[in-house]
């Protein structure tokens, strides 16, 4: 490399480091190019990249503030895409441990550099090879010199003779100091002489040592001048240096023999202790063989006394298992169940749930499992447990079905004539829950008695309940006042007055509303009762505390925060109920027998009130979405499924009446021609203003989706109607559709089916006024637009300039036709608005649609004379603006 490409390469690696941080504080002992590739080695076993890549080493010198360390630091730069140095990665010469030249390399330019501190140790360094061996030993001397001047310590060199090193960096020192010369003055080379002056004392051997090597060398060189000669001279020095050890051996001979005489009385004295030792170890081991034989029996004396406590203290446990209470024997044989015994009747069962448990394998010794006493203690309480669950069984079947009978024969618990009586089922709860913690015990003794119980708490209380629904249902309708609106809302043949007449049938909806509010709680609060008090293992049916209209789901009415119906241990202790537990199939085919039957009288209410009024169907749709949304518990299957089937119900009933309606809308088909608007168009706004006010802000699904079908059925009738005579079509079209537009106006506004109904009638109204207009328009003025659009179509074939030579196209042709076109032209424009005036029914569509008229042939009028300017320019005809004017006087 020349001076100058080496000072350039300094400046550019200057500029890099300081573009990178450093500063002017760092000075540029060395730059040199150098390329780097992957190691083949590592960890991964797999062989690495090897493309060589260009980069450039600057060696680095850092003064930072005073009382700091001078640092050491050697940067890797790379060139960017533009072909500028830019910093790559940084090393700090205190952390180099190794200088290894790879050996692979027969040439010797390329090394690793390995670090004590790099991230991963996984990866292998990369490998750095020089142009050649000069600059290479360049690079390491100046690495060496800094780490033994700066950093204080020398890294590990492998595969570099050292020596070669120090030799080369002798005879190379005063080219490596030079300093170039330039035109601006001088430069420092790339090696500032301070720190590349390379010295044995300084770097790599001291004065002294290179003196003794030089030596060694000179006399090394002067013996071998002749191989054998110095072959020959090596081996007499050898045997002479023999000759002196023997000799030496010989002269100590008397100091030998003293040393073996001591040896032999010291081995003497060895064996006596040898033999006294073997004495007391055999003394020793028979000592120890009687103290262990003592022990041995002292241990099993202890271990069987402890076992035979033990034993003594099992047989007690096990005795006071196996013996049953008296008090506890009479109350499970023969105890009577009234609420004055039911405690001493719980603590017998928790005593005989605990006896039994106690004597499973589990809980028992498994020793004690096949024991003739175990085994008679476990038939006896099992024969205790049959006895007492067959007792209790029969007890509670027969308490159920006398204490809804009770309630059956006393009419004050039900609704009468003139009072509606809210079911109240508080007493009817108090005197089941004495029973609640038997019937936990009882699942606990035997779970297969569980199920003639419910069947027979669900055969008694559906009783009740469908009675109780019965006569409130009988009774709501009795005492509701609403008079019945007429269901024939859209029939052409009905008085205007029909729907003006409608009353208020705002009580039916009350009702049913009532209806709901009353029994879908008592429902829910039943059903919630009955999983507890059955001992079904769910989820409750309603968060605690949850509020129904006014109400808790499964609250008792005068206690809510006391259900005892929790589960709990012998001891007394909650159990935790299983949320997954598997008893929800079954709870749920317990609820529908126990609720089966009263969905019918709300199917009485809803078809009662659908009788009234079809359009309260809208409310109570509403009423029931309310309710259905709050049913999230999937124990309360039956009432989730009975507000299902309402809502089915009356939407089935509000769909019959909407078909009624389509019904009554496509009888109009069948109808002598009308004049002006179809009746049902008027009648179909009032009954959507009714419906929306039935509507009150609930789901709009019910109401959109009959919008749409009436709607539907209402523009194909009125389609079908105005083709039946073609002559008059467009104008029932447009008289209807502007009829549907003022009556649904305000209606439009706030509901966005109507409005899209709106919007259609809207475009459909636009068409047939065009259509109509056009007619009446080429009814006057046939001639002059024919005239025009002959030009138009020939325009598309020929050139403008050919058309007057056209037959029936010439100039006297256009004379002749204008003058019988448009002499008399006002007489022409009164006859339109004549004619459309004949033909209108309704009065306040005439100024519309003759503004329209007057535009559309201005507009038409316009382009002829445009064609006219365009074909004939040297004709003239009326200007549009006279015409305009003339329009505007008419």
């Amino acid at each position: 490399m020349t001076k100058a490409a080496e000072e350039e390469l300094h400046r550019a690696s200057e500029t890099a480091v300081v573009a990178a941080g450093g500063g002017a504080g760092q000075k540029i002992s060395l730059a040199i190019r150098v390329a780097k590739s992957n190691s083949i080695w590592g960890k991964s076993g797999r062989l690495g990249r090897n493309m060589a890549k260009p980069r450039v080493l600057a060696l680095t010198t850092a003064y930072p503030s005073k009382g700091q360390r001078t640092k050491a630091l050697l940067h890797v730069l790379k060139y960017s895409s533009g072909g500028v140095l830019e910093p790559a990665k940084l090393y700090k010469l205190k952390h180099l441990t190794k200088v290894e030249v790879v050996p692979n390399d027969p040439t010797g330019c390329t090394f690793m550099l390995g670090f004590d501190n790099l991230g991963s140790q996984s990866v292998a360094p990369p490998q750095w090879t020089m142009r050649n061996i000069d600059d290479r030993n360049r690079l390491l001397i100046c690495i060496l010199n800094m780490c033994k001047g700066i950093t204080g310590h020398m890294p590990k060199v492998v595969g570099i003779d050292i020596v070669e090193m120090a030799l080369w960096a002798k005879e190379n020192n005063p080219k490596v100091t030079n300093q170039a010369k330039t035109q601006d003055g001088p430069v420092a080379s790339v090696m500032a002489q301070s720190d590349a002056k390379v010295t044995v004392e300084r770097d790599l051997v001291s004065q002294a040592e290179e003196e003794d090597m030089e030596a060694l060398l000179g006399t090394y060189v002067m013996g071998i001048g002749e191989a054998e000669a110095f072959s020959e001279r090596l081996k007499r020095e050898l045997l002479a240096l023999e000759a002196a050890n023997v000799h030496a051996l010989l002269e100590s001979e008397p100091l030998i023999e003293e040393v073996l005489q001591g040896l032999e009385a010291t081995t003497t004295c060895v064996d006596d202790m040898d033999e006294w030792l073997r004495i007391f170890n055999e003394k020793l081991r028979h000592m120890r063989e009687d103290i262990e034989s003592i022990e041995s029996r002292n241990n099993k004396l202890e271990m069987q006394s402890g076992n035979d406590k033990a034993l003594i203290g099992e047989l007690d446990k096990l005795l006071d298992r196996l013996r049953i209470p008296s008090e506890f024997a009479a109350s499970l044989t023969g105890g009577s169940f009234d609420e004055a015994r039911m405690l001493k009747n719980v603590e017998a069962c928790e005593w005989l749930t605990g006896a039994i448990r106690n004597l499973e394998v589990p809980t028992l010794d498994p020793c004690y499992a096949n024991m003739r006493a175990v085994r008679e203690k476990k038939a006896e309480l099992e024969k205790l447990k049959s006895t007492f669950v067959r007792r209790a069984s029969e007890f509670l079947r027969s308490y159920f079905a006398s204490l809804v009978d009770f309630m059956i024969s006393d009419k004050s618990y039900f609704s009468q004539r003139g009072q509606l009586k809210r079911p109240d089922h508080a007493d009817l709860r108090y005197k089941c829950r004495t029973y609640a913690r038997l019937l936990q015990h009882l699942k606990s003794l035997d779970k297969n008695c569980l199920g003639p119980l419910r069947k027979a708490y669900c055969h008694s209380l559906n009783l009740l309940l469908r009675r109780e629904a019965r006569e409130f249902a009988n009774e709501l309708r009795a005492s509701t006042k609403a008079s019945r609106n007429p269901t024939v809302w859209l029939e052409a043949s009905s008085g205007p007055s029909q729907t003006a007449n409608s009353t208020d049938t705002s009580t039916v909806s009350e009702a049913y509303s009532k209806m709901l509010t009353i029994f879908i709680p008592l429902l829910v609060d039943e059903s919630s009762f009955f999983a507890h008090f059955m001992c079904f293992e769910v989820p409750a049916l309603v968060p605690p505390g949850a509020p129904v209209n006014g109400n808790r789901y499964g609250a008792d009415v005068n206690d809510p925060n006391d259900d005892d119906l929790g589960f709990m241990d012998s001891d007394g202790n909650d159990i935790k109920q299983n949320n997954g537990s598997a008893e929800l199939g079954t709870l749920n085919e317990a609820l529908q027998e126990l609720l089966d039957g009263i969905q019918e009288d709300f199917y009485a209410v809803v078809d009662w009130a659908y009788k009234i009024d079809p359009l309260r169907c809208i409310s109570m749709h509403g009423i029931t979405e309310r309710y259905l949304s709050g049913q999230k518990a999937d124990a309360a299957g039956f009432v989730r499924r009975l507000l299902d089937d309402l809502e089915s119900r009356i939407s089935m009933q509000f769909n019959r009446f909407v078909d009624e309606a389509c019904h009554q809308i496509e009888r109009n088909e069948r109808s002598v021609r009308q004049l002006g608007a179809l009746s049902y168009i008027p009648r179909f706004a009032t009954l959507a203003t009714r419906m929306e006010q039935y509507i009150q802000g609930q789901s709009r699904d019910l109401v959109d989706e009959a919008y749409t079908k009436l709607v539907s059925i209402m523009f194909g009738t009125l389609e079908k109607i105005a083709q039946a005579d073609p002559k008059y079509a467009d104008i029932v079209l447009l008289e209807n559709y502007a009829a549907f537009q003022n009556s649904l106006y305000d209606l439009a506004n706030v509901v966005p089916t109507l409005a899209k109904f709106y919007h259609q009638a809207s475009e459909s109204y636009e068409q047939a006024c065009t259509r109509h207009i056009n007619m009446i328009i080429y009814v006057q003025f046939e001639r002059l637009f024919q005239f025009a659009r002959k030009i138009e179509d020939l325009m598309y074939t020929i050139t403008p300039e050919e058309i007057p030579f056209q037959l029936g196209l010439s100039k006297a042709d256009l004379r002749k036709m204008l003058k019988t076109s448009l002499s008399g032209v006002d007489r022409s424009i009164n006859a339109m608005y004549k004619k459309l005036q004949r033909n209108l029914t309704s009065e306040e569509l005439l100024p519309s649609l003759w503004d329209k008229c007057k535009k559309e042939f201005l507009d038409k009028y316009e382009s002829f004379a445009q064609l006219v300017a365009k074909i004939y320019p040297s004709e003239t005809i009326p200007s549009v603006g006279e015409m305009r004017d003339l329009l505007a006087s008419m």
